[in-house]
């Protein structure tokens, strides 16, 4: 799908990307420990815009993904949200909500020609900010979500993304990481 310099890094985006190299490295409740889950995924970009906020005009992607694990015929793990690209301030946005019930608003800089580039977002933040629902918030609250997306090589799309995770009964916060590489089948 072609679409115009109007979408800036986000153009290489649009379409619809699977692949099954995922992994998922978090707290696997049901062993009680952190462990590796290989995960199979489909992600649907589909351009809209421009979106006028006053002079601020925004151009974007809707999508949609899903995971699954192995052959299990339901996802483990949906989400839903736009990707934004703003020209004007050189700001890519991401955000998206699942629904064990967070929303996350990430975004950082890059270039219009870019292919790789970071997003995040921070707990508290009043700009690219993580919200919870009350039970994640005593339990698991995510204070620290990265992205860094990789789109150099075509007909590819890759990314690592950390969610930083303080869950009430480990000492410590976790990095909870997932990986992939998707390829574009439509």
């Amino acid at each position: 799908m072609d679409l115009g310099p109007e979408f800036g890094p986000l153009a290489a985006l649009a379409g619809t990307w699977e692949g099954d190299q995922g992994v998922d490295v978090a707290f696997l409740h049901s062993k009680g420990e952190i462990g590796e889950t290989p995960y199979r995924e489909r992600a649907a970009f589909n351009p809209f815009g421009p979106v006028d906020n006053g002079s601020q005009t925004l151009y974007g992607l809707d999508y949609r993904m899903s995971a699954w694990r192995g052959d299990e015929e339901n996802p483990f793990h949906t989400e839903i949200g736009y990707w934004l690209w703003d020209g004007a301030d050189g700001q890519v946005t991401r955000g998206f909500m699942v629904p064990r019930g967070s929303t996350i608003l990430a975004g950082g800089p890059a270039l219009a020609d870019d292919t790789t580039f970071t997003l995040q977002a921070e707990v508290g933040s009043e700009t690219y900010g993580i919200l919870s629902n009350p039970y994640l918030a005593r339990t698991a609250r995510t204070t620290l979500y990265q992205v860094v997306i990789d789109l150099s090589t075509e007909g590819t799309f890759a990314y690592r993304q950390i969610t930083t995770i303080d869950h009430g009964h480990l000492d410590e916060p976790l990095e909870h990481t997932d990986t992939n590489t998707l390829y574009r089948v439509d």
